[in-house]
């Protein structure tokens, strides 16, 4: 049975990709150091979609119960990863927790200032298939209409659902650095709880950070998942194909430079809140690691909201986003071999060319 298992739920939006990344670059490392990833990513993402009832994968080849049984059969540690689990209620929670048993359970919490997190996790949102605008975004936020993002993308209130459930000593908070630290901080803090020694993973692996769209690219997104209507319901497909040919293939190839934020209406708002949430994470018993005082935005920039992207703008990116993916599909072509013609084939369809052309010279005499 497993020694240790360590659920890593979130919350989104606090460098999870790039922690993800490494791990699942890692995987035989880190086996052979003791440390089992159960199944592959999707495993993770569709364990947590059952243990929440979620619909998102058509077809889910994995359940909860499948990735706790593999975690139970492994000897040494056991991490599994993904930041959707950190939205489950109170009950899901204590379901797989004491579907671990008798492991020690350990809950992995990451945290990140609410300047940044507020703008990102909208447009996570949008990239999820989400249509609302910014500022039906943040004015439900504000007004108290959208206690979901509380409940679901912040660290509190994942840490009441989720530690309370295990020893205050197996609590782990983890916080996002700001800008001008080191690139791989945010992991070493990650290995340092699980206990991955230095040079077991390899941190140069493809794809490490989750690239943010500009204002207008995500504005037309927004668009297009408006015009979509119902189709691709599940997730899944959803990812497969717009976020695979759209997003991936063609908007984060894009220079992105319009950003945006909050807001400078908002800053002191999002200031106080800032407090608030670290003085109610220093009341609560869990090991910080990083610190708190990272949670508090520093000099925010004040960037325009993506509301304030002009018409012109966005006709432009949508423009240049269709030549775009016209060039992804010539380049999808291009990949694709030409069928090989069958020689007999050929020869029939030769042969049949000939026989209209004497039908025609015998009806016509000539």
């Amino acid at each position: 049975m497993a020694r240790r298992v360590f659920l890593h739920i979130g919350a989104p939006k606090t460098g999870s990709t790039y922690v993800q990344n490494v791990l699942w670059n890692n995987v035989s490392p880190l086996q052979r150091a003791g440390i089992l990833l159960p199944g592959k990513f999707s495993s993770h993402d569709e364990a947590m979609a059952d243990l929440r009832e979620l619909n998102w994968h058509a077809t889910p080849a994995w359940s909860w119960q499948r990735i706790a049984a593999r975690a139970a059969a492994w000897p040494g540690d056991v991490l599994i990863t993904n930041e959707g689990l950190g939205a489950a209620t109170s009950v899901q929670a204590a379901r797989a927790v004491r579907s671990l048993s008798p492991a020690e359970v350990h809950v992995i919490v990451a945290a990140r200032d609410l300047w940044r997190t507020f703008p990102s996790m909208w447009q996570q949102s949008i990239r999820a298939r989400g249509v609302w605008t910014f500022e039906d975004f943040i004015g439900a936020v504000e007004r108290g209409s959208f206690e979901d993002f509380w409940e679901h993308h912040t660290a509190n209130r994942m840490l009441r659902r989720w530690g309370d459930l295990v020893p205050a000593e197996h609590r782990h908070l983890i916080t996002v650095p700001g800008p001008g630290v080191p690139h791989d901080t945010l992991w070493r803090r990650f290995a340092g709880v699980i206990g991955i020694p230095d040079g077991v993973c390899d941190l140069a692996v493809p794809g490490a950070a989750n690239v943010s769209l500009g204002a207008a690219e995500v504005e037309v997104l927004r668009r297009v998942n408006r015009a979509l209507g119902d189709r691709y319901p599940h997730r899944a497909p959803y990812q497969r194909v717009v976020q695979r040919h759209l997003v991936d293939a063609v908007l984060r190839q894009r220079s992105n430079d319009q950003r945006f934020g909050v807001g400078p209406e908002r800053a002191e708002w999002v200031l106080d809140l800032a407090e608030q949430q670290i003085k109610d994470l220093a009341r609560y018993a869990c090991e910080v690691v990083g610190d708190l005082a990272e949670l508090r935005p520093v000099d925010p920039v004040s960037q325009p909201t993506p509301d304030q992207v002009r018409h012109d703008q966005v006709l432009d990116t949508a423009i240049e986003t269709i030549i775009g993916m016209i060039t992804h599909a010539e380049e999808l072509r291009l990949l694709v071999p030409e069928p090989r013609q069958n020689p007999l084939e050929k020869l029939r369809r030769k042969a049949a060319r000939v026989r209209r052309g004497l039908r025609k010279v015998v009806r016509t005499g000539s």
